[in-house]
């Protein structure tokens, strides 16, 4: 293997991270627009979101199957699969769609995007994953950036009736979602990047609609082509291709590296927000974007000179 080809897999992480946090901030964005233009319930949505999404998981696990069915995985890695797989894209969804009921699209990326901490803070103390002095420093200047925006933020979102039980949802939803992230840098590795996204995806599907129907009715639910039409963007553009493209952006770069770089996060829901829901961008919400940025890019460039994170 020559030395060029570990700084491309790594490079390659680094998109495929970006490109999946870009496309995952859309969610919130569908999400907000799909209340505003029908009569959808939260658990709805997201059980219509799982329906269309579960087609392309079921072709990729026969896929994955075929290709990766040399890796060998135990019952035990299997149930894990399954559980992170719940947390991940089953719970950690269904807090975030109630939450989007209460705060703005801007604001819930913000609370959510405490989960590269909880996740670092886990794979420090619960698996001893040392932590560089770049990454601190990353990890500083991301969260000082979406603090900043926080703050500016809840000035103006704080009186809107069930505002604080949002942010507890999105803030319930970073706590489930760090879990699944850093056990997805320990098992993808094990599973395959396509079996193990598939399995955790068909896992989350299976407990959105054992939700779904213990609670709502098919005839519950006012379908219009605006609702496919925004469940079908949930299922493609928010879900399937970002969900492999952040699998694969771990196995290449690890789950800590992942956790920093995905705090583009945040930006990408504001400008988005501000454009398509005209929400408001205030001045501390650009400086506190400055500092996300300068902490992705740092992140990004250590990605590139250093190798002890991607599996080698």
């Amino acid at each position: 293997m020559s030395d060029a080809t570990p700084k491309t897999y790594q490079l390659a992480g680094f998109i495929f991270a970006i490109g999946g946090a870009i496309l995952f901030s859309t969610k919130a964005i569908l999400v907000k627009l799909a209340y505003m233009h029908t009569s959808i319930d939260a658990i709805s949505l997201l059980a219509l979101r799982m329906v269309f999404s579960l087609p392309f998981y079921l072709v990729a696990a026969w896929l994955g199957s075929k290709k990766e069915n040399k890796i060998y995985l135990s019952y035990k890695q299997i149930g894990w699969i399954i559980i992170l797989g719940i947390f991940g894209y089953y719970l950690s969804s269904l807090f975030d769609f109630i939450g989007l009921q209460y705060v703005s699209a801007g604001l819930e990326r913000l609370i959510l995007f405490l989960y590269p901490t909880f996740a670092v803070l886990l794979n420090t103390f619960l698996f001893k994953v040392a932590l560089k002095r770049i990454q601190v420093i990353a990890l500083a200047l991301c969260y000082a950036g979406i603090g900043i925006a926080y703050f500016a933020e809840i000035q103006t979102d704080f009186s809107i009736p069930g505002f604080y039980y949002g942010s507890f949802m999105i803030f319930l939803c970073a706590i489930t979602y760090s879990f699944y992230l850093v056990g997805t840098g320990k098992l993808v590795q094990a599973a395959g990047t396509t079996r193990y996204t598939a399995y955790a995806m068909l896992a989350a599907s299976a407990g959105v609609f054992i939700h779904f129907i213990c609670t709502r009715s098919i005839a519950t639910i006012h379908f219009s082509p605006m609702l496919i039409y925004y469940a079908l963007a949930l299922a493609l553009i928010a879900t399937v291709i970002p969900s492999f493209l952040m699998s694969a952006g771990m196995k290449r770069i690890g789950s800590n590296n992942v956790s920093i770089i995905t705090s583009v996060g945040p930006v990408s829901t504001i400008i988005q927000a501000y454009f398509i829901l005209g929400e408001k961008v205030l001045f501390l919400q650009i400086a506190g974007t400055i500092l996300v940025i300068a902490g992705v890019v740092l992140i990004g460039w250590q990605t590139q000179k250093n190798q002890e994170d991607t599996g080698f």
